[in-house]
C-alpha cells in the first residue's frame, strides 16, 4: 500500500468508517470520538461494539447503503471492505478522502509520545503488556490493540497522559504510516509473503519502520531473535537512532533471567528485579522484558514497571483458557505462523507438566500453507495428538494443489487431517485426567474450544 503523509486530527472534519464493527477499525473510532471528532460508521452486521460507540455519541447504520455517509468530510475504510462497497464507491465519486485504518490512527496520536510495537508474532500481547504496565505504573496512556484485552475491558482508549500505545501491523506495509518515538520490535521473519513477495522485501519495509524514528527516538529490539537483532545492527549502523536489545543473549541490555519454573528475572543498569507474570511460556517472558524497556525509557520507577506486568493476564485468543472438565484443560490460540505454534504448544508442554499434548489446527490462508507446510509440521509434532483441519481461506481464492494434506503429510504418528464433525470427539476421547487441549489457528477454530468443553463436561 502506498504510504501517505498523515492528516491532522483538525484537518478530517466529520469522519465515516465503513467496517467500524472490526476490532481495529473500532479502536480507531473509539479514540477519534473521545478526541472530539465527529463520527458516523457502518458494518454489515450489529455488533456488539457498535452499541458501545452509539452510547459514546456515533452516528451508527448497519447495513451499507451510500446515504450512510451523510455530510462525512473524511472516509476510513476497512482492509475487509471491497471496492464495489455501496459507501466506497460513494466516497470516490464525491472525491471525499479514503483513508487507511492506519492514516486514520497516525491521525488520531497527534502530538503525543508514540510507542509503536512490531513484529511478525507478540505484537497484540506487547502493546497489551505496556499498557497495563503504565496503567499500574499511575500512567494514563491512549491505546490501540488489535485483541480485545480481558485486563482492559477495551481494545482501545483515550489516555490523559500524552503517551500513546499502539500495536502497528506490518502484513500490509501500513506500519510505515505511523511516527513513533519508542519503536518495539519483537522479531522480523519472512510472513505475508503474499502481499511482500519476497523475505528480502520483509526486511527491507523493516528498515523503513526504524529508518522513521526521531534523532532522539529509540528502538527497542529483541537480542534473542536473528531478524530483530540484524536488524538493530543496521539501525546502529546507520547511527541516526538508539538501540535498546531486550533477552537472555548477552548482547542484551535488558537481560532477561530464568529463575525456575514460573519465575523470570530481568536486569537492568546492574540491578534485578523478579517478574510475577500470569502467562505462561517464554514468548510472553520476552514480550514482558520489552515492556520493561519501554518504562524505562519513559521515566517510569523500575520496581513499578516490575509489579505492573503482574497486572497482564493476557490477551484474547493469545493462550486464552476456555474451561476445563475431567481434569482436562482447554485453550485458545491464534497463532497462525509456525514459530507461534511452536510457542504456543511449548507452553502447552511446560503447562502439561509430564501429562499429553492434544492440538486441534486449522491452517489459515492457501498461500501461508504452501509456503510453511513442512514448518507447521515440525511445530504440531511437538503435541501427542495434532488434527489438522481443512485451510481458512480468510481474503485468498483457493491455489491448485494446496490443502491441508500438505501438512498432513509431515506429520508423525498422532497427527492426521480431521473433518469439522469429527475433531472434537477425536480429541475428547484421546484427553485424559492432567492433558491439555489447544485450539489453534487464525480462523474459526476458535468456536471449537467452546464445543470441547462442552464435550468433555457430557
Amino acid at each position: 500500500m502506498n504510504v501517505h503523509t498523515t492528516p491532522g486530527l483538525e484537518s478530517l472534519g466529520k469522519v465515516h468508517f465503513i467496517g467500524i464493527g472490526g476490532v481495529g477499525m473500532s479502536a480507531v473510532a473509539r479514540i477519534m470520538v473521545a478526541r472530539g471528532v465527529p463520527v458516523s460508521g457502518s458494518d454489515a452486521k450489529d455488533l456488539p461494539v457498535m452499541a458501545d460507540l452509539a452510547a459514546a455519541g456515533a452516528r451508527i447504520a448497519v447495513g451499507y447503503a451510500a446515504g450512510n455517509l451523510a455530510d462525512a468530510q473524511t472516509v476510513v475504510a476497512g482492509s475487509a471492505i471491497r471496492d464495489d462497497n455501496p459507501e466506497l464507491a460513494s466516497a470516490r465519486q464525491a472525491g471525499l478522502p479514503v483513508l487507511h485504518r492506519s492514516q486514520a490512527l497516525a491521525a488520531t496520536m497527534g502530538d503525543d509520545t508514540v510507542v509503536t510495537v512490531a513484529g511478525t508474532h507478540g505484537k497484540s500481547t506487547t502493546t497489551s503488556m505496556v499498557t497495563v504496565m503504565l496503567q499500574a505504573a499511575g500512567l494514563d496512556p491512549s491505546f490501540a490493540v488489535g485483541a480485545n484485552i480481558p485486563a482492559l475491558g477495551v481494545n482501545a482508549a483515550n489516555g490523559k497522559s500524552g503517551i500513546f500505545v499502539a500495536e502497528a501491523d506490518e502484513s500490509d506495509g501500513s506500519f510505515l504510516n505511523y511516527r513513533p518515538r519508542i519503536a518495539v520490535v519483537t522479531n522480523v521473519e519472512p510472513d505475508h509473503l503474499d502481499y511482500y513477495g519476497t523475505a528480502e522485501a520483509v526486511y527491507e519495509s523493516f528498515d523503513r519502520f526504524t529508518a522513521l524514528l526521531p534523532a532522539d527516538g529509540l528502538l527497542v529490539a529483541c537480542a534473542d531473535d536473528a531478524g530483530a537483532l540484524a536488524l538493530a545492527e543496521r539501525t546502529r549502523t546507520r547511527g541516526n537512532t538508539r538501540v535498546v536489545l531486550y533477552g537472555t543473549n548477552e548482547a542484551a541490555d535488558v537481560r532477561l533471567y530464568d529463575d525456575g519454573p514460573g519465575h523470570v528475572a530481568v536486569s537492568a543498569g546492574g540491578a534485578r528485579y523478579g517478574l510475577s507474570l500470569q502467562v505462561p511460556g517464554r514468548h510472553n517472558a520476552l514480550n514482558a522484558a520489552a515492556a520493561f524497556a519501554v518504562a524505562l525509557e519513559l521515566g517510569v520507577d523500575p520496581a513499578a514497571a516490575a509489579d505492573g506486568l503482574a497486572h497482564f493476564a493476557g490477551a484474547s485468543r493469545r493462550f486464552e483458557l476456555k474451561g476445563s472438565a475431567r481434569g482436562v484443560r482447554v485453550f485458545d490460540d491464534y497463532a497462525h505462523h509456525p514459530t507461534e505454534v511452536r510457542a504456543a504448544l511449548t507452553a502447552a508442554r511446560s503447562l502439561a507438566g509430564g501429562h499429553r499434548v492434544h492440538v486441534l489446527f486449522q491452517p489459515h490462508l492457501f498461500s501461508r500453507t504452501r509456503e510453511f507446510a513442512a514448518q507447521f509440521a515440525d511445530a504440531l509434532n511437538l503435541a501427542d495428538t495434532a488434527l489438522v483441519l481443512e485451510i481458512y481461506p480468510a481474503r485468498e481464492d483457493p491455489i491448485p494443489g494446496v490443502t491441508s494434506q500438505l501438512i498432513a503429510d509431515h506429520l508423525t504418528e498422532g497427527g492426521r487431517l480431521a473433518g469439522a464433525d469429527d475433531a472434537v470427539g477425536a480429541l475428547v476421547e484421546a484427553a485424559a485426567d492432567g492433558d491439555v487441549i489447544l485450539t489453534v489457528g487464525a480462523g474459526d477454530v476458535t468456536a471449537y474450544g467452546p464445543r470441547i468443553v462442552e464435550a468433555l463436561h457430557a
